[in-house]
This record gives C-alpha cells, sequence and structure tokens, in this order.
C-alpha cells in the first residue's frame, strides 16, 4: 500500500467512526490549542513588560540616589552632603563611559497643581535639565521642551504629560477634541507656571486597541444619535479609569518637568533648613554601552566615593534586576505553561493509542487478508502509523483553528495589559508536537499488527 493509500484509509477510518475520532482528537486539540493559547499571553506580556523597561530608559539607565550614611560611618553623619549638582558636573567630566547626566530634584511634599478651575495631584513633579526627556524616552507631541536657556534664567515653565493635561484640561475623550494645554498657566504650589510642551500619550498595545473600538463605539452611537453618558455624578474611577495600562505608562503620562533652577528657586529657596547648594533627589545617568555596564558602574562610584571624601551617603541603582525578573518570569511562565500542555498532548497521545489498539482488534482478519496476499510487516506497520499521525494531524489542524478561540476566552475572562500575541513558531512549535506524538502513540499497536500470525488472523472471528 502506498502512503498515499494510507493516508485515504485513515481517513476513512476517521469519518467511519466520527464521534469516537472526535473523542480521540480531542486530547490532541486541547494540547495543541492551550500551548499556542499559553505561548500566546507569555509572548504579550513579555513584550509588554519590556515595552514598560525601554519606556523607563532601559537598562542603559543608571540612578543615583542618596541614602543614610552606613552604619560603620555614622560618625561622618555631618559631614555627609547628598547628590549636588558637583557630582553631576564631576562625572561630566570624568567618566567616559557615561553617555548623559541629569539632575532631579523632586518636589517634596509634592505640591497641588491648580488651573482651569480644577485640581489634581500627581506624584511625579521635578525640577530637571532638558535632557531628561532623552534619558526618560519622552517625546513632545505639543510645543517644546525647556531649554538650558529657560533653566538658567529660571523661567516659569514646565512641561506636562497627558494625565495632567487630561486632569485639568479635559481628556480628548470626554470634549470629543484634541486639548493642547501650550501656552496655558498652571500653578505648582501656588506659583503661576506657563505650560510651554506636552508629552505625547504613552500606552500598552492593549489599551491602545481597547481605545481605539471605544473611540469607534462611541462615534457610532453619536452618528446614531445615541448619548452614552453615565449616570450618577461624574467621579473618577481610579488608576484603571486613566487611559494607560502599566506603571510605567502611568508615570510618564502623570510627569511634570520643569527647570531645575526654577524649581529651586521659585518652589524649594523659601523652606527652611536648606543648604546653600541645591541638593538633588537623584541623578539620572545613561551610559554609552550596556556591555560596558559593570565598568561603567565602577567609574560612577570612585567619583562619587573622591567628591564624598568617602563617605557612601549615595546609592546606585540599575534596571538590571527589572530585566532579570522579566526574564525569570516568562521563562518559569513558559515552563509551566509548556508542562501543562505537554501533559494534554500526552494524554491526547494516549487515547490515539487506546483506539488504534482497538482498531486493530476490529480488523485482524483483514490484516490476515492482507498479509496472505503479499502484504508484508513493514506494509502493516507503515499503514498503522500512517493512520494514528492522520488523526493527530486533524487534532492538530483542528487545535490551531480552537486555540483563536480559547484565547479570547481567556482574555475575556483575565483581561490583561497587554494583549496576547500568536506567532507562527509556537504554532508550528504545538503542531510539529502532534505529529510527533501521533507517530510515537501508533508505534505499540503497529508493531503488534505487524507481528500477527497469518493463520490465526485468519481463523479469527
Amino acid at each position: 500500500m502506498s502512503l498515499f493509500n494510507a493516508i485515504v484509509v485513515g481517513l476513512k477510518e476517521i469519518w467511519a467512526h466520527k464521534f469516537r475520532s472526535l473523542l480521540t482528537m480531542l486530547g490532541i486539540i486541547l494540547g495543541v490549542s492551550s500551548l499556542i493559547a499559553m505561548s500566546a499571553l507569555v509572548e504579550g506580556m513579555e513584550r509588554g513588560s519590556r515595552e514598560a523597561l525601554i519606556a523607563v530608559g532601559g537598562v542603559e539607565k543608571v540612578r543615583i540616589e542618596a541614602q543614610p550614611v552606613p552604619v560603620e560611618q555614622r560618625n561622618l553623619r555631618d559631614f555627609a552632603t547628598g547628590v549636588t549638582l558637583s557630582d553631576v558636573y564631576a562625572l561630566q567630566r570624568s567618566a567616559p563611559e557615561v553617555l548623559t547626566v541629569s539632575p532631579e530634584m523632586r518636589l517634596e511634599p509634592q505640591p497641588t497643581l491648580s488651573a482651569n478651575g480644577k485640581v489634581y495631584r500627581t506624584w511625579n513633579i521635578a525640577g530637571v535639565w532638558p535632557v531628561q526627556a532623552q534619558i526618560m524616552e519622552h517625546t513632545i507631541e505639543h510645543g517644546r521642551m525647556f531649554t538650558a536657556y529657560d533653566d538658567e534664567l529660571a523661567r516659569s515653565v514646565c512641561v506636562i504629560g497627558t494625565g495632567v493635561r487630561d486632569g485639568l484640561f479635559g481628556s480628548p475623550e470626554e470634549t470629543g477634541q484634541d486639548i493642547n494645554p501650550v501656552g496655558q498657566t498652571m500653578n505648582i504650589g501656588g506659583s503661576p507656571f506657563t505650560i510651554i510642551g506636552m508629552f505625547q500619550h504613552y500606552e500598552s498595545e492593549q489599551d491602545r486597541k481597547i481605545r481605539e473600538v471605544r473611540l469607534a463605539e462611541e462615534a457610532q452611537k453619536r452618528a446614531l444619535g445615541l448619548t452614552n453618558r453615565v449616570s450618577g455624578p461624574k467621579r473618577s474611577r481610579g488608576w484603571n479609569g486613566n487611559r494607560g495600562g502599566s506603571f510605567a505608562f502611568r508615570m510618564k503620562n502623570n510627569t511634570v518637568y520643569l527647570p531645575l533652577n526654577s524649581a529651586w528657586i521659585k518652589l524649594r529657596s523659601g523652606q527652611t533648613n536648606l543648604p546653600p547648594e541645591p541638593r538633588l533627589s537623584e541623578m539620572e545617568i545613561k551610559i554609552r554601552d550596556i556591555s560596558k555596564l559593570d565598568l561603567a558602574l565602577t567609574e560612577i562610584r570612585n567619583i562619587m566615593m573622591v567628591r564624598h571624601r568617602g563617605i557612601e551617603d549615595f546609592t546606585l541603582r540599575t534596571q538590571e534586576d527589572w530585566a532579570e525578573q522579566i526574564n525569570t518570569f516568562i521563562h518559569n511562565a513558559r515552563l509551566s505553561g509548556g508542562l501543562i500542555a505537554g501533559i494534554s498532548l500526552l494524554v491526547g497521545g494516549i487515547g490515539i493509542m487506546n483506539i488504534m489498539l482497538a482498531s486493530i482488534s476490529e480488523r485482524i482478519r483483514e490484516i490476515g487478508i492482507r498479509k496472505a496476499v503479499g502484504a508484508g510487516g513493514l506494509d502493516i506497520f507503515t499503514q498503522i502509523v500512517v493512520e494514528s499521525t492522520v488523526i493527530a494531524f486533524v487534532g492538530g489542524l483542528t487545535g490551531l483553528v480552537t486555540s483563536y478561540g480559547l484565547i479570547h476566552l481567556i482574555v475575556s475572562f483575565t483581561p490583561t495589559d497587554n494583549a496576547p500575541i500568536i506567532t507562527i513558531g509556537s504554532m508550528a512549535f504545538a503542531f510539529g508536537a502532534s505529529l510527533i506524538i501521533g507517530v510515537l502513540a501508533g508505534l505499540i499497536p503497529a508493531l503488534k499488527a505487524a507481528r500477527m500470525n497469518v493463520i490465526q488472523s485468519l481463523r479469527y472471528d
């Protein structure tokens, strides 16, 4: 029997016993679809996590923060200076592996923002240098970033994110039109600042799709003359009600940057018990080459230790831990999900083996006749293996189709910030695994059929 005829016989066997074949293939279908769904969900989470990591500067970013002196240096506490502008200039001069440095002075406690008769509170208000926008991967959508000249003159200007714009001037979804706050005046802690720029809106891929669907639905309702108003007084629904899925994107959307000198002179200098030189909350540093991270960290630490006369009143923070956590989480998720899907495929293979053994028992006389007319053991072996592979092939194809429905079902019950991503690689792997399971499941029944005695088979009733 040729390979083509063996495939045709296998398809006929499936069609002749439809319900039995469906139950047999169910394990393969569930295994393939669950493997693809797991891979798609993990792929979506990985992409979203890495997008968030890149959005806050990536692994090339290093942060220097002030910290209390160690216990062993407590006798030098009075000489601790914290992080200052002099440290910034020293790193710019003496650290060749450092590409960019930006001082950051966070306003503590965070002042209240007010404009347009509204009040808004956010936690990310800071005086910075203009290069901070580059380090934090910000993009200006309207207006401009303030310049070094603005900082030198301590001008009362600022750049805001879309979350601040939505809280003070209204969001485009509420008004039905784009709102550009550039040129408007905003009070920061009671001091007026002119908004000269606004960053673009940052959101995850899943949030973007959800927003586009919502806007399309609202446009359709407006076209039909229907309203989409929520009953009851207007209220905030918390962070999940704001645009922006993950913390990194929400943080960037709720950013207010103003020139460093403006923050110091107009918002901090009037406070009591402050040193004459501006004390920074932290420094944001971007290194030139991630492969030389250890060398860059050594340079930075040595320069800081010399500047601080051996007092370790600062700490270096990188985002390596975040990247490693992403890798560890993705590895564990793939391992556990693959194990569950593999068990399902194994169960499907056992089902195929069971049904092939039952099929051989029903076809003992047929096998004896085929051997009597000249069929060899290899021919019988090949036919049984091909039939089991055909069952796995059909089950694998069905699993590829049902995987889309399974993914939508999972997302509808447990929505995530990141849309699942089905890849060709995961589909090929799952389908290939189903074929291998089909071949392996047919080996034992095929060997049993190939070794049958011709006389006993013909006498079987």
